[in-house]
Order: structure tokens, then sequence, then C-alpha cells
């Protein structure tokens, strides 16, 4: 399975087709807007500002994690924008674990898929950074911000 052949729909039902995005990084973030780490919002609209030339940033809304996602699609596309000035996409709520996980997230936490590593989705914005190539360059818990050496390093090489 190639990340460019899955497919997951944006906030308001259309198809994002990964492979749209083939030469540039891609950044996972699964996102909650009534979580401490909420406001890392404003990082990943700064990041996607500031290297969109270089990186994809893809919010991922998830309700798996203490509940902190409960709103519909209109209610988290307006939380986005009135709050934080999000215009990165932002996609259909999913569930990133479990026996209802995504195809997205069972390539990006299963090495069988992405040939890289496994991985455990841990919590609200943890961060999963693809590379121009397709492939899995590696995850970043939840503490790490959007705007981190860990993350930036890719995009200034």
């Amino acid at each position: 399975m190639n990340i460019y052949n899955i497919e997951i729909n944006s906030l308001q039902n259309t198809p994002i087709l990964l492979s749209d995005f083939k030469g540039k990084y891609i950044l996972f973030v699964n996102v909650a807007s009534k979580c401490g780490f909420t406001p890392q919002y404003k990082d990943l609209e700064e990041l996607h500002k500031t290297y969109n030339d270089k990186i994809v940033v893809i919010g991922v809304p998830c309700n798996q994690f203490g509940k902190q996602e409960p709103g519909s699609f209109s209610e988290i596309e307006e939380f986005c924008e009135v709050n934080y000035g999000v215009s990165f996409l932002i996609t259909e709520k999913i569930d990133v674990k479990g026996k209802n996980q995504n195809p997205l997230y069972t390539w990006l936490t299963s090495k069988k898929f992405n040939n890289k590593k496994n991985s455990t989705v841990k919590w609200n914005f943890q961060k999963y950074l693809v590379s121009p190539e397709g492939e899995l360059v590696d995850y970043y818990f939840s503490i790490t911000k959007p705007l981190s050496s860990k993350i930036i390093k890719h995009l200034k090489s």
C-alpha cells in the first residue's frame, strides 16, 4: 500500500488526493479543539504559511482521546477558522486507532505498510511526517511543537 493511493475526505466531504502532494513533505496531525495542545493550531498555521512550498500540513480531527473533538464538521471548521485562522487542510473526523482505524493511520502506524516503524497514536496532536517521496520520515509525540527543529530541519535541507 502506497500513501499516495490512500483516500480521505476533507472536512467539506470532498476527496483529498494525497498524490497531489508528491514532491512535498506532508505533516499529518490528529487534532482536537478541546485539548491542552489545541494552541498548536497557531504554530501549525505558521508552519503551513512559512514553508508552504515544501510542506503540506493536514489536520485530522479525532474524538478518541478524552472526547476532545466532539463537534460536527461545521463546528470544527468554524472553530479552526475563528480561533486560529486555519487555512491548511482539515480532513473528515476519523479514528486513528482501534478496529475502525482509518487506512491513512494504518499506513502511518504500521511498519508492514510504511516500511519504517510501528507506532501507536498516544494522544491528540501527535505528528507524522512523510517525505516528498512518500516515505515515513518519523513521528513526534504531542509535546513536540510544530515549529520544532525536529521537523523544521527537514524543510531546510
